[in-house]
């Protein structure tokens, strides 16, 4: 188990973004999930607490039984370096569908290839070409 892991919090979307998440990269899986039951403090059938691996590196999330006024930011994203052009276009399109372009997909001084995108639960992303 590593030591440091990234933990997201969400508000009833946990499972969907991790299948979502998981369908997009190679090596990755849904390593466990428990789930709220009836009674508990959380909507029953949500994430109580799931681990789940994005090519091999470990992310922690849940559906939190608290409602907040806030969600993520994109001053923390995930960086992606992407093998092809072709992973990055796949990767940008679905990360970027219903969600928020918050740097296009082009050329810049420091990459032949990047975005910056928020997805349509807030997560931020950095995806970049890695020639």
């Amino acid at each position: 188990m590593q030591k440091i892991t990234t933990f997201l919090m969400f508000q009833g979307q946990a499972e969907e973004a991790m299948n979502l998440y998981t369908s997009l990269f190679d090596k990755s899986e849904i390593i466990s999930i428990s789930r709220y039951g009836a009674n508990e403090e959380g909507e029953e059938g949500t994430v109580k607490h799931a681990i789940f691996s994005l090519n091999g590196q470990e992310f922690m999330c849940i559906d939190s039984n608290v409602k907040h006024d806030f969600t993520f930011t994109p001053s923390i994203s995930l960086y992606v370096n992407c093998d092809t052009e072709d992973e990055l276009d796949r990767i940008y399109e679905k990360l970027s569908e219903g969600g928020k372009v918050l740097m296009p997909l082009a050329a810049y001084p420091f990459s032949k290839k990047f975005c910056w995108v928020q997805d349509k639960y807030g997560v931020s992303w950095q995806l970049n070409l890695a020639k």
